[in-house]
């Protein structure tokens, strides 16, 4: 069966294809009988609107880029559902693409979406530096970016999400040492992202406060996988370092260096307690669960997509920064 079009609906109502258009769009100049005339006529002839047409006439492509480091734990994919649940309902589609923690990758993944012509971009990013030009080249296009969890340099003007990193990761090793805790292991996240950092220095922070800081407590890694985290601690453990907790950067690398402990058949929590930042649905899905820093995923989202439709409506409403509280929660793995 052919696909109806404007054209149809014009021969049929005997109307220009430029009113039936503005009617489609629901543009102010057209009145409400000659509006409902064509969106009757469009449910009767079974119409379904062409809308990348559309969106050209109108000027937006209706379409947000999500530009993200993974989507294979459920962190990326709860932002998302938080960007569709203010998003969708206004009729606009996201186009989702991963870097794997490539910056190059990155790179050719915004390109991409301003090939698409995306109304804006939300991203979290894969390195702190390594992008900024194109950064500023997509947002010089007018295609607004919006930065959560991972935000690039202090030099950018951008408006983004964010958790405390440094408090909450003070509070949660402050937690472990009132545990009974002095040998505490920080896996540290990707050295090339501001919340890493951020991490490690409220890590550091306590530690130095009670006295018991040992840099060989550490742990770097050049990934942030679950086999990433179990060669962490297999590092440690083939330097003979002894340490009685983990904190580490993320889900991930915790449940890795878990697994491997308990191979080891070492007792979690009663000879190592570990906790984590993350809070995705991952630590309650182990055993023993895990202790963890929980980020409210899609409310962060739902905050991304606000100051990104901000953005669209008013190009030059000032960039805002909003800060999100995270929840400690305590499980079986402390």
């Amino acid at each position: 069966m052919r696909r109806i079009t404007i054209k149809d609906l014009s021969k049929f109502l005997s109307l220009s294809t430029s009113t039936i258009s503005r009617a489609l769009l629901n543009d102010k100049n057209v009145n409400e009988e000659t509006r409902k005339r064509v969106l009757d006529a469009a449910e009767k002839l079974g119409y379904k609107p062409n809308l990348t047409a559309l969106n050209l006439q109108s000027g937006q492509s209706k379409t947000i880029g999500f530009v993200v480091p993974e989507m294979i734990t459920p962190f990326s994919s709860k932002v998302l559902k938080g960007i569709q649940n203010i998003l969708y309902p206004l009729g606009y589609r996201i186009i989702i693409t991963q870097s794997d923690e490539d910056p190059l990758v990155e790179r050719k993944n915004l390109q991409l979406m301003e090939e698409f012509n995306v109304d804006a971009i939300i991203i979290n990013l894969c390195h702190e530096t390594q992008n900024n030009d194109i950064y500023e080249h997509i947002m010089k296009q007018g295609i607004p970016m919006i930065f959560f969890d991972r935000i690039p340099h202090k030099s950018l003007d951008v408006s983004k999400v964010i958790i405390d990193d440094y408090i909450k990761s003070s509070l949660m090793v402050e937690y472990l040492i009132k545990t009974g805790r002095k040998r505490i292991v920080h896996i540290i996240g990707p050295t090339g992202i501001q919340n890493a950092v951020e991490r490690l220095n409220g890590y550091k922070r306590i530690l130095l406060k009670y006295n018991i800081f040992d840099e060989n407590l550490i742990v770097h890694t050049d990934g942030m996988t679950f086999e990433h985290g179990k060669k962490a601690i297999k590092q440690l453990l083939s330097r003979n370092i002894p340490f009685d907790s983990i904190f580490a950067f993320s889900d991930t690398l915790a449940m890795g260096a878990m697994n491997f402990l308990l191979e080891q058949k070492v007792s979690i929590p009663d000879e190592v307690s570990i906790a984590s930042f993350s809070g995705t649905e991952l630590s309650s899905m182990v055993y023993p669960q895990l202790t963890s820093v929980q980020q409210p995923l899609e409310k962060m989202g739902e905050a991304a997509a606000e100051l990104a439709l901000e953005k669209i409506k008013n190009s030059t409403f000032p960039s805002r920064t909003i800060l999100m509280d995270a929840e400690l929660v305590y499980r079986a793995s402390t």
